[in-house]
This record gives C-alpha cells, sequence and structure tokens, in this order.
C-alpha cells in the first residue's frame, strides 16, 4: 500500500518518529507478519546484499533489529514504538535456522504477557516498511530514544 492511499498513516508514522528524534519514513506501510500464534519463530542468517554480509532474519527471510535502548534482555520498545518495529513474537522456544547460534537464542516476556524472541540477550524486532526478504530499511534509524541496528550471527550489532 502507499500513503497516497493512507495519507494520515504517512504523517502519523513521520510525526512518531520526528517526535523522537528518528528519521521520518518516506511511505507508510503495513507491519511485517510476525510468526503465527501456536508455532515456534525460526532465527537463521542470510548474507544481506547491501552490507556484504550475513545478518539475522526470520524463517521467512525478514530482517530483524535490535534496539540499542533496550537493557538485558527487557524491551522498552511499546505502544507507538511497537507498532513500528513489531516485536518477533515465539509460542514455544525459538529455533536455530540456518547459520544462527542456537546458544544464543531466548526469550523474555513482555508487558502484555507475550514471549518475544531474543539473541545475544537482545530483544528481536521486525520494521514496518520491510516488506520484502532482504530490506533492510530500518538499519541505522534513530528513534524511540535510541539506535536500531541489524545482527550478525554472532550476536552483534552491524553498524
Amino acid at each position: 500500500m502507499h500513503s497516497k492511499h493512507f495519507p494520515g498513516v504517512a504523517f502519523a508514522i513521520a510525526f512518531l518518529l520526528s517526535a523522537c528524534g528518528g528519521s521520518s519514513p518516506s511511505t507508510a506501510a503495513a507491519s511485517p507478519s510476525p510468526s503465527q500464534a501456536g508455532t515456534a519463530t525460526t532465527i537463521a542468517a542470510a548474507t544481506n546484499a547491501k552490507l556484504g554480509k550475513p545478518i539475522l532474519v526470520d524463517g521467512k527471510g525478514m530482517t530483524l533489529y535490535l534496539f540499542v535502548a533496550d537493557t538485558g534482555t527487557s524491551s522498552t520498545c511499546y505502544s507507538s514504538c511497537a507498532t513500528i518495529w513489531p516485536p518477533v513474537l515465539t509460542d514455544g522456544a525459538p529455533q536455530a535456522g540456518s547459520g544462527a547460534d542456537k546458544s544464543l537464542l531466548g526469550t523474555t516476556t513482555r508487558t502484555d504477557g507475550k514471549v518475544e524472541v531474543t539473541y545475544a540477550g537482545h530483544p528481536l524486532y521486525y520494521f514496518i516498511q520491510d516488506k520484502a526478504p532482504g530490506d533492510d530499511k530500518g538499519q541505522g534509524i534513530n528513534g524511540f530514544g535510541g539506535l536500531w541496528w541489524v545482527m550478525s550471527p554472532a550476536g552483534a550489532a552491524i553498524q
């Protein structure tokens, strides 16, 4: 969907990001599809063409991000933040796919009781503007009190 069809949504997202010190997205888009309820989430690695190195993705190849404002395994991204940066949720223990380190996978319970996947102690998120595998439009955005980075399979932020 394009912002010309939903101009109020594009404005709201731009306003929310700018109010929190972030970059304004150029178009509004629907949220990436998080894992379906009742299934464990798979975390894997895929080479990102733009960065030229492997990054973490979900089982569908969608890019995953960490938020530097999170401390420990607890998420600080709620309300409007979680609308733009949907948490990676799971039912059951997350699974390590190709290139991911099973020992770095974990979970944290959000304030609403949902279970979010962590990797190397960092809660994981999608970005609302990433629509297809390989999209990394959230890379380096400063919003909601901190920077957002893709992660390496070793669990480090790629800056």
